[in-house]
């Protein structure tokens, strides 16, 4: 019998809605329940591509080659680099050192757990953020008005020692593959790190703070295929906290970029990874309002979002690396004078946090609450 969420009475609905995604589908449901229809303004406009709508165009972002960097051709590589962090906020790297079986390996085990009974997956279940391992849904379940259609496991990853034992036990391999898979991602970040200061020219020190005590948090992400696709999405647009995210994906389209104002959808390229600059790295056109906390305004971060489908399940794994939650970021001295200001509030992933935990946060709404009003503020914040 098909579940009908929609006369079963408000709070049964609710409590079913908190279970996530998967145990909607799997009770049968045949339409989207009201809880995840958009407005019609914030719904994906999904048009046939004949109409040639730009939410139908496939972006090619730059794709940065790696192993090229221990060349001759390094010089070109970090112009390259810039130019991608500049003008797209997010790139594809590739020959990256993290072996495609255990990419392979990374999405088949996220895919298994999401496939567990439901009696084991809600034993990880928390509205906790600051839980080292927690399995919800949505965006921000206990804030969002209208639920966007994904379940997630949120792994944090540092210290790994301290970590592990809190992370789930099935499937049994679990533990194995995310430390493996972690562990290869950190050190693509770092490269990445020096690479992208390198092209700001400011100093490498602040390398040691990510290595040693940075936060790490890796996402798994779960998209179930909707019968209804074009009322929902499966993450709302927003802009991701911190430096750099680490972006796996299986072969399944769903991520999409804004573009001067338009909505392009990604295209998976084999054996990559997408990379994306974080709200501490953001560049903004120098005639707006906004500019980055650590680059103060060099390089951008950009709002995205997760499209989804009728016929099949789309996994993702983030990887989010920042500072350790206490350090406080500051613009970088080299990059702030007379010129270009600075104009935000020093920041740190603990207030991000607190303010997850109590706002709606789309809309890269985190962001502009850092922002300064020149004068007082700015006083204020020395």
């Amino acid at each position: 019998m098909v579940m009908d969420l929609e006369i079963d009475g408000q709070e049964s609905a609710e409590s079913t809605y908190m279970k996530g995604v998967r145990h909607l589908c799997e009770s049968g449901i045949t339409k989207v329940p009201r809880k995840y229809i958009l407005p019609v303004s914030e719904r994906p406009q999904l048009i046939m591509k004949k109409e040639r709508t730009s939410t139908c165009l496939n972006l090619k972002l730059p794709i940065i080659d790696l192993a090229r960097l221990h060349t001759s051709d390094r010089s070109q590589v970090l112009e390259s680099l810039a130019e991608a962090c500049k003008v797209y906020g997010f790139f594809q790297v590739v020959n990256h050192n993290i072996s495609c079986n255990a990419m392979r390996r990374m999405i088949d085990v996220g895919r298994r757990f999401f496939k567990l009974p439901f009696e084991e997956r809600v034993k990880h279940m928390s509205t906790d953020i600051r839980s080292p391992v927690r399995y919800g849904t949505s965006f921000n379940q206990t804030k969002d008005g209208v639920f966007c259609w994904r379940d997630f496991l949120k792994l944090y990853c540092h210290p790994l020692d301290t970590v592990i034992p809190f992370w789930p036990s099935s499937p049994s391999d679990l533990r194995e593959e995310v430390t493996s898979y972690a562990m290869q991602a950190k050190s693509l970040f770092l490269a990445l790190m020096e690479a992208i200061l390198e092209t700001l020219g400011v100093n490498t020190s602040i390398l040691r703070e990510f290595d040693d005590d940075g936060s790490h948090l890796l996402v798994v992400n779960c998209y179930p295929a909707c019968p209804e696709p074009h009322l929902t999405l499966g993450m709302p647009p927003h802009s991701d906290y911190g430096f750099l995210t680490l972006l796996l994906q299986d072969d399944v389209e769903g991520l999409q970029v804004q573009c001067e104002g338009e909505w392009v959808t990604v295209e998976p390229v084999p054996n990559s990874l997408v990379v994306n600059i974080g709200d501490h790295f953001e560049m903004v056109p120098s005639k707006s309002l906004l500019a980055q906390i650590f680059s103060n305004g060099m390089y951008k971060s950009v709002l995205h979002r997760v499209l989804v489908n009728s016929s099949t399940s789309r996994m993702s794994v983030a990887s989010l690396h920042s500072l350790p939650p206490d350090k406080m970021v500051s613009p970088s001295p080299e990059l702030v004078n007379k010129k270009n200001p600075r104009l935000y509030k020093d920041t740190n992933f603990a207030a991000f946090l607190d303010y997850m935990s109590s706002c709606d946060t789309k809309h890269k709404n985190f962001l502009e609450s850092r922002k300064l009003t020149q004068g007082k503020d700015e006083a204020k914040s020395q």
